[in-house]
Order: structure tokens, then C-alpha cells, then sequence
């Protein structure tokens, strides 16, 4: 059986190579959307309910800040340096946790290279069946990261209250 520390190393490397895994897809989908995609603009999938739409998006979820995109990548690269870092460094034990992180870690990192690279990010994905943003795998990729890290630190929050009850229960009268 492996020591410890090293099966927490190969998670690392293992996480790295799913967050380039990530990363590579996100590319690919968005490297067909502007070579397949740009020319046409939209092109519908399930009629009424969803539709690919190529749109450049130069701000944040929603388009909200779309002036201040170097501000945006600024940002964003330091959420992922500090992330990866974290991931990197063994801080996060929780497996939901480390899952949120590649996940945000690799959307993130997605969106980024193309506000370096292209000056915008490119959206591609726009449900019809309700008032909703044009995103991209990405995105979803981000949103689905936040989602698991919402859930683990309510988990956390449960954990730990229990922990104090139990500690409480025990203690002497």
C-alpha cells in the first residue's frame, strides 16, 4: 500500500491533467463554434427549446462589465493561480472540494484564454425555452464548480455542528 502523501501527490497530478482534459475541450468546442458557427450566427438544435448562437462576450456572466475586460482577466488569473495553488499545495482534503476546484479552475482558465487571446469569450450555447445568457461549456463548467462548493461548505457547516453537539454531549456536568 502507498504512503499517504503519495496517493495525495498523485491526486494533484491527476487533477491537473483533468483540468487540461477541461481546458482542451472547452477550446476545441469553442474553436468549432467560431469555425463552424461565426458564419451562419445561429443554427437550432431542438426547435423552440435550444439553439447554438455564436456571440462574443466581452464582459462577465450575463455580459455584465464588458468594458473592463482586462480587469476581468486580471481577476480571473488570480482566482486561478491562487486555486491551483491551493490545489496544488494538498490544503484541500475534501474530495467534493477538490472537485469544485478543478471544475472552477478549469472553466475559469477556459474563459480566460480567450479574453487573452481573442479580447473576448466565445458563447455559443442559448436555451430557448427561457429568458437566459448565451454561454459555453465553460461557463458551465464554473457554474457546476460552485454548485459542488455550495454544497460542500453547507456539508462542512452540518459536520462541524454536530461535531460541537456531540463535544457538548460529552462533556461532564
Amino acid at each position: 500500500m502507498r504512503p499517504l502523501f503519495e496517493v495525495e501527490r498523485m491526486f494533484r497530478w491527476i487533477a491537473v491533467l483533468i483540468i487540461a482534459a477541461l481546458i482542451a475541450v472547452d477550446q476545441g468546442l469553442k474553436f468549432l463554434a467560431i469555425e463552424y458557427l461565426q458564419p451562419i450566427g445561429s443554427f437550432p438544435v431542438l426547435d423552440g427549446v435550444l439553439q447554438l448562437s455564436y456571440v462574443e462576450n466581452t464582459g462577465a456572466a450575463f455580459g455584465m462589465f464588458s468594458e473592463h475586460t482586462t480587469l476581468l482577466s486580471v481577476f480571473t488569473a488570480i482566482v486561478v493561480v491562487v486555486g491551483l495553488a491551493l490545489l496544488l499545495s494538498g490544503w484541500l482534503r475534501d474530495n467534493l472540494a477538490r472537485a469544485a476546484a478543478v471544475l472552477i479552475l478549469a472553466g475559469g482558465a477556459g474563459n480566460l484564454i480567450d479574453r487573452v487571446m481573442r479580447g473576448f469569450v466565445v458563447d455559443y450555447i442559448e436555451p430557448l425555452f427561457v429568458d437566459f445568457a448565451v454561454f459555453n461549456f465553460a461557463d458551465m463548467l464554473v457554474c457546476v464548480g460552485a454548485g459542488l462548493l455550495i454544497l460542500y461548505l453547507i456539508l462542512d457547516l452540518v459536520r462541524e455542528r454536530r461535531k460541537a453537539a456531540q463535544e457538548k454531549q460529552n462533556e461532564p456536568a
